[in-house]
């Protein structure tokens, strides 16, 4: 039986061209995750365009100006299932002006394949996408050197990507980083062992995908809800009922648990826990329910429930990793929305402590213009306290997006320090 808890989400990486959708297409295709007419439309469309065999990027380019371009523009989800494991797999774009969407697709994986063309080696975009996993705390990075076929599947090509990604992921934050070489097109070390790089003794990749250990990224000892909207039923059943409904970001809450709403302060007890199938007797990440306390407290959508002995920062001064994510540049000084689990207020960029040389990942002062894909460390002031944690202690009370008022677009994506 396939354990439930088995589910592996991972997000495909790296610079254009370097056959990320070409990858996961061989991945469905040699594992039997597609569905017949699925295969047979995309055997129609090679053919259309020209292809001798199976255009297998098809099978995730699904946007028509991807396919009229041959590059991906947006997250692609796809979804199947091995004997051992289920899989989501998230494949994001490697163009430049899309770095804000390999942010997107990367934000809630446990798992970040970068792939490399054995030919160029390791790149200015390849950088970009590893650094950007490595602050996403992404535990896993698997890094596939591609196009092996096109190098005579040479051991030494394979050593000189290693040496070279080594010596720059030597700078950043990453638990686990493996290396296979690949041939995404052939199917080389993708499904099945290549027999033409008997020097390589390691598992093919979906061997490794199946059996990458999956560590959860909720954080369990830090009881943290959100409120989302106040429960009132208009009916005579539940004329009295007031709840909290939201989602609880982290940690455990029990019946009977003494809690601070923040950022009021004011203290009560959970009366109840509720749910549309009935009653429970705890709640823990990330389930959704309604919470009622035993007191009438003031309690509106931004508000924080967290037990009174465990209470997050109730901050106005942030600090942040910021990746600038817009097409414009940030306005000095400029009003922006801020959001933050359920909270939304306005904010403001007060300094730019420094910004990243994405090549050397050295950090470059004086430097305060944002421009998109710059990732710097910031200075934002809110008009109201948010109730935050570090990233690196909890990822969901830790995240905040900007947010462009005039135009309603989301222009950065950060980090709390």
């Amino acid at each position: 039986m396939l354990d439930n808890n088995q589910l592996l989400r991972f997000t495909t990486a790296g610079s254009v061209d370097d056959g990320k959708s070409t990858l996961i297409g061989r991945l469905l295709y040699d594992s039997k995750s597609i569905f017949e007419d699925q295969l047979q439309a995309i055997e129609n469309t090679s053919k259309k365009k020209g292809h001798e065999g199976v255009d297998l990027a098809l099978f995730t380019d699904g946007l028509r100006d991807e396919r009229e371009q041959g590059i991906t523009i947006d997250v692609a989800y796809r979804y199947f299932t091995t004997p051992k494991r289920k899989f989501i797999i998230a494949d994001t774009p490697g163009h430049i002006q899309y770095t804000r969407n390999m942010v997107t697709g990367a934000s809630t994986a446990n798992a970040a394949i970068i792939l490399v063309d054995a030919r160029h080696g390791v790149i200015e975009q390849t950088k970009r996408h590893s650094f950007i996993a490595s602050l996403l705390q992404i535990p896993h990075v698997i890094v596939c050197i591609n196009k092996m076929d096109l190098v005579d599947y040479s051991e030494e090509a394979y050593n000189k990507v290693i040496n070279q990604f080594e010596e720059f992921s030597s700078k950043m934050l990453v638990k686990d980083v493996r290396f296979i070489p690949i041939s995404a097109l052939n199917g080389d070390n993708v499904v099945n062992r290549s027999t033409k790089m008997d020097w390589y003794q390691g598992a093919p990749l979906l061997h490794t995908l199946e059996t990458i250990h999956i560590s959860s990224d909720i954080n369990k000892v830090d009881a943290r809800f959100p409120v989302q909207t106040v429960l009132r039923p208009q009916n005579d059943t539940h004329r009295d009922y007031r709840g909290y409904a939201g989602r609880v970001a982290s940690g455990i809450l029990r019946k009977g648990d003494e809690v601070t709403v923040m950022p009021s302060g004011f203290t009560s007890k959970i009366k109840s826990i509720d749910t549309l199938d009935g009653e429970l007797d705890e709640a823990y990440a990330p389930m959704s329910v309604s919470i009622t306390l035993e007191d009438d407290i003031d309690i509106s959508r931004g508000d924080m429930i967290v037990r009174s002995n465990n209470k997050p920062e109730a901050i106005q001064d942030l600090e942040v990793m910021l990746c600038w994510l817009h097409n414009d540049a940030a306005k000095p000084r400029a009003k922006y929305t801020i959001k933050h689990t359920s909270n939304e207020q306005k904010a403001m960029i007060k300094e730019v402590v420094y910004k990243f040389n994405i090549n050397t990942l050295d950090r470059i002062t004086g430097d305060t213009e944002l421009k998109m894909n710059d990732i710097s460390k910031v200075k934002i002031r809110t008009t109201k306290p948010l109730m935050v944690d570090s990233y690196r202690e909890n990822r969901t009370t830790g995240s905040i997006i900007l947010v462009d008022d005039a135009t309603n677009e989301t222009v950065a994506a950060g980090m709390i320090v």
